[in-house]
């Protein structure tokens, strides 16, 4: 029989202790939503303060956020917006979301088939009541509107930001994806990687879409602002992470989140 040597000896030592030692926690996907209520969430709505859901905007039904206007009459530019109770600088997004219904009356005709997620978003509580849209960077929902016209979905929008796309600062408000166009009323899977105030990325059914980076404060649409909170030319390195409100009914569900900033 073959004698053991002492380095033999040592390595099989080591690799015995390795066997009890703790493994590093691989990040895991967390559900922002539970499928019952939206108490971990509060709501932003233009003319509104802070934590009013005027009309029951978001509401909960069979596992689903739903956002609907039947106790609005005209929709009077009350853009509103669900914000996750903390925010997020390094993360990994992923939800469902399927458009519904007709626009509500007075609603902008850009608004048709048209929702979003902002992130990156000023905290709610720092918004006047007569802001509009909060300082942040959404990630656009598009449907298709039957008329065979492309109207690609997971788009970027920048209210009062800027990003950095093909490799310059890119002033327009919004820049659309490469995604297909998405008809109807089915679900629509999106995905949003965010890494701080470097690289972004729109996934839309699994297919990568999008990418942009050194997101910032800047430019305009924003309105009735805190002239304090916007400091343009600041870099976004986290923030609120919002559900959008205006004008088209529309569904989220499957909201999950995997925190990348501990990876």
């Amino acid at each position: 029989m073959r004698k053991f040597t002492c380095t033999s000896l040592v390595l099989l030592v080591l690799i015995t202790c390795s066997a009890f030692l703790p493994k590093a926690d691989k990040p895991k996907w967390i559900k922002l939503f539970n499928g019952k209520d939206i108490n971990d969430w509060f709501v932003k709505i233009h003319h509104h303060e802070v934590g009013e859901n005027f009309g029951k905007t978001f509401r909960v039904e069979d596992g689903i956020i739903k956002i609907r206007y039947d106790q609005y009459g005209d929709f009077n530019d009350q853009f509103g917006h669900l914000y996750y109770k903390v925010p997020y600088s390094y993360y990994h997004l992923k939800l469902e979301y399927r458009f519904v219904g007709e626009l509500q009356k007075g609603a902008p005709d850009y608004t048709l088939r048209n929702s979003g997620v902002m992130f990156h978003s000023q905290d709610p509580r720092t918004m006047p009541k007569e802001q509009d849209w909060p300082i942040s960077v959404e990630f656009q929902f598009l449907g298709g509107l039957g008329d065979s016209k492309p109207r690609p979905t997971g788009n970027m929008c920048s209210p009062g930001t800027k990003v950095v796309y093909d490799g310059k600062l890119d002033e327009r408000h919004c820049i659309n994806s490469r995604s297909k166009t998405y008809e109807g009323d089915q679900w629509v899977k999106a995905e949003l990687i965010v890494l701080g105030d470097s690289l972004i990325t729109h996934i839309i059914n699994g297919d990568t879409v999008m990418k942009y980076s050194k997101p910032q404060i800047g430019g305009d649409v924003v309105n009735r602002y805190d002239p304090k909170i916007k400091k343009d030319g600041m870099m976004l390195k986290s923030g609120f992470i919002a559900l959008q409100s205006e004008g088209q009914p529309i569904d989220f569900r499957n909201i999950e989140l995997m925190d990348l900033s501990k990876k």
